[in-house]
């Protein structure tokens, strides 16, 4: 199997859908090495949060160097790689994040702003659950992991829709899950209010943005 480098173009890398066990992830051995003006970069964002309180944890998470779509499924090279990279506007190097968008069965979608001390999407609604791919982790496994521990949410049903890369250079892995209608989530700290937004998206309330809509209307597709 030959797989391929992963580009700045397209936006779309890879299309499903996929069941999670159809998502195999290899990690290798060695962390990625950012060039050192990159790393000057991430140190700048890291000191910048911690300048207005938000938690520093750096570390290291996932990066995405190749992909490969194949008849079974999603083949992952990942890469362990410095977390704050992902903080660097346009230049996050297929830092890998994963989002598991919720609806209920009748088609309602989970949205929660988040608070405004976390370090990304501070004050913004999102859709879902979702996060950095930890060294080691199957991004399938991100998706239930978000999940729960943001809203301590057990999906009925879960399908990994797509791999997208994003203007801002993340690699993103998207899931959708099914939830009862009567699901109750019970909210994190990184959150501080949620909502059940309508399953027309036409209907959305005015908070929810372009991109949030932009999203909905992919999975739809």
């Amino acid at each position: 199997m030959i797989l391929r480098a992963v580009t700045v173009r397209p936006e779309m890398l890879a299309r499903g859908p996929w069941a999670p066990a159809d998502i195999e992830a290899r990690w290798a051995d060695t962390p990625w090495e950012a060039p050192a003006d990159l790393e000057r970069e991430a140190d700048a964002r890291i000191e910048a949060l911690r300048e207005r309180g938000s938690p520093t944890h750096d570390g290291l998470s996932g990066r995405l160097a190749r992909y490969e779509q194949t008849d079974s499924g999603l083949v992952l090279e990942c890469e362990p790689a410095r977390w704050a990279v992902r903080l660097v506007e346009g230049k996050a190097s297929d830092s890998l994040t994963a989002l598991c968008a919720v609806r209920t069965r009748d088609g309602r979608w989970l949205a929660g702003r988040r608070a405004a001390w976390v370090a990304t999407w501070a004050g913004r609604w999102a859709l879902g659950a979702g996060g950095a791919v930890d060294v080691g982790e199957s991004p399938a496994h991100t998706l239930t992991r978000e999940l729960d521990e943001e809203w301590k949410i057990v999906p009925e049903a879960l399908q990994v829709e797509a791999l997208i890369r994003l203007p801002n250079g993340l690699t993103m892995v998207v899931g959708l899950a099914t939830v009862a209608d009567d699901t109750e989530p019970v909210m994190d700290a990184e959150h501080d209010t949620w909502e059940w937004w309508p399953a027309d998206v036409g209907e959305w309330p005015p908070h929810a943005d372009e991109r949030l809509q932009g999203m909905a209307r992919f999975l739809n597709s």
